[in-house]
């Protein structure tokens, strides 16, 4: 049980007599304090405001703050134009807003829209600010023609004239600075615009890419027709709640004998790529060149900065390029997203593109399909991680997969390494015993990686199964380009000796000393 202080009185609060107790007393301040017209509304806001926050988060505050917080939101909310999101960034002082709190507040009124929690407590988070309390009551209101709230519904009821919208109350460490609480103002409804703009464009850009996919077989262009119907498969997978889209911008590809520019189409953009572009011409230079020019339909990789929206994960990249009459490319549409859940359960035999580079690379290794190696091999290409999957080319899969199913269960440290087909990342994919495997040993390794890279900033991921041998993936961030001098034998020797143990430098001592089937048995 915790307890709700105001001045000597105590107001109780558990999990089952919240609603009952807390919140009756608040509505009995409504009741007592607000204008009779707004009292009705006011009390049925109040009510679904604190209806779901568990008991535990509102210990220790006072009944007056409690009240305060909730009625500065109710005045938020009281009027609002059609799409418009309101938002306030503050340190509340009980003499200005008449409550207060230890915490910064931001509040939100807006649409109810897909992914707008997980998006603003991204920007939070992004921007430095830990998260103390977050309320979000999505309630369905009636307004009139000015936006004027004229009642609230019950949770459950029923009215075509209603209008479902995100009430967002989340605390935050106290920021004292002016301009820091601005900044965060701004940085909010940036990210709302860009998830309102994302949740009005998803249909369209799926329906582009159903379209494209259409295009493809109504117009083939240059390439192999294998290539070409996984690439319309794959479209359709994509459309098929396996690609949550974000993005889309369609781009002309321009070249003389001295370089050459990608330049934005204006008014082709959707999504967090609406209106102008922030660099709408940008030249591309070797690696970059080299892929725009190269006679494949299809790029996949990742851009180089993270989603502001649903979920922080560096943005997927699917361009499909557009060839001229004289065969050659002469631009780019470019969906910009994040593969869902569903795209990363699916097995990759099943998902187009992929299933084309496994039964590849078991067609190149020739193993009977009933024996060991066959089915070792499968597993190792199935649990490969799904964004290199996605990314990597046949002959370095090939050499990295062999090359896990030769390490087998042998207690070794391997690295494999793959560039970025735009030089802006390294993928490393380290083998390491299970024994050696902890947070101080992961940790080194990815210093070195980055060391070794001129990386400035290391992701990593973890395969963990029944085997002696663990899998951590890294991606390790390439400001300046991957350097073209790298040594992996060298840089695996590094990790080799970081993550060496005692007990390996006295099991090689032993068996120096007393050869290998005497030294292992002292040991």
């Amino acid at each position: 049980m915790r307890t709700c202080v105001e001045g000597g009185a105590e107001l109780t609060a558990t999990e089952g007599n919240l609603e009952a107790e807390l919140i009756d007393v608040l509505r009995a301040r409504v009741l007592e304090s607000m204008p009779s017209a707004q009292v009705p509304a006011c009390m049925e806001f109040v009510r679904q405001y604190y209806h779901w926050v568990p008991a535990e988060d509102l210990a220790d505050r006072s009944e007056g703050d409690l009240y305060g917080a909730a009625i500065s939101h109710w005045t938020a909310a009281r009027r609002r134009g059609p799409g418009q999101s309101k938002v306030r960034v503050y340190n509340p002082d009980a003499e200005r807003d008449g409550w207060h709190s230890p915490h910064t507040v931001i509040e939100i009124v807006c649409d109810d829209m897909p992914f707008i929690v997980d998006s603003v407590t991204m920007e939070l988070s992004r921007q430095g600010h830990p998260i103390e309390l977050l309320i979000h009551p999505v309630i369905r209101v009636r307004r009139d023609h000015r936006g004027e709230l004229i009642g609230l519904l019950e949770p459950g009821a029923l009215g075509s004239d209603a209008i479902a919208e995100s009430a967002i109350h989340a605390e935050v460490t106290r920021e004292p600075d002016r301009d820091k609480l601005a900044a965060l103002l701004v940085a909010i409804e940036r990210v709302l615009g860009q998830v309102r703009a994302v949740v009005q464009d998803w249909e369209m850009m799926r329906e582009r890419a159903r379209t494209l996919a259409r295009e493809l077989a109504a117009g083939p262009p240059p390439v192999d027709r294998a290539e070409l119907d996984e690439a319309r498969a794959f479209l359709g997978w994509l459309s098929d709640d396996h690609f949550t889209f974000l993005g889309y911008r369609e781009y002309e590809l321009v070249c003389d004998s001295d370089h050459a520019v990608l330049s934005a189409y204006p008014g082709s953009g959707l999504g967090i790529l609406r209106g102008h572009a922030a660099s709408p011409h940008t030249e591309l230079r070797s690696q970059a060149l080299e892929l725009a020019r190269a006679p494949h339909l299809l790029v996949l990789t990742k851009a180089n900065s993270r989603s502001t929206v649903h979920r922080p994960g560096y943005l997927d990249y699917i361009g499909m390029k557009r060839f001229g009459q004289d065969r050659q490319v002469t631009g780019e549409r470019r969906f910009l997203g994040l593969y869902t859940t569903a795209a990363y359960k699916a097995s990759p035999r099943e998902v187009p593109l992929l299933r084309g580079k496994v039964a590849a690379v078991m067609a190149r290794a020739g193993f009977p399909p009933d024996s060991h190696d066959a089915k070792a091999l499968t597993d190792i290409l199935v649990s490969f991680p799904r964004d290199t999957l996605f990314q990597i080319e046949v002959d370095d899969l090939f050499e990295t997969a062999i090359g896990v199913l030769g390490l087998g269960e042998r207690q070794r440290v391997r690295l494999f390494v793959r560039r970025d087909q735009l030089d802006r990342f390294i993928s490393c994919l380290l083998c390491l015993p299970r024994d050696r495997f902890n947070t101080e040993n992961r940790e080194r390794a990815g210093a070195i990686l980055a060391e070794a890279f001129g990386g400035s900033l290391v992701d990593w991921s973890l395969q963990l199964s029944e085997s002696v041998i663990v899998r951590v993936n890294y991606i390790v961030h390439c400001p300046d380009g991957v350097p073209g001098d790298y040594d992996v034998g060298e840089i695996e020797e590094r990790i080799v000796e970081a993550t060496r143990a005692w007990t390996d430098d006295l099991r090689a001592a032993m068996n120096d000393e007393h050869g290998e089937e005497q030294g292992l048995l002292l040991y």
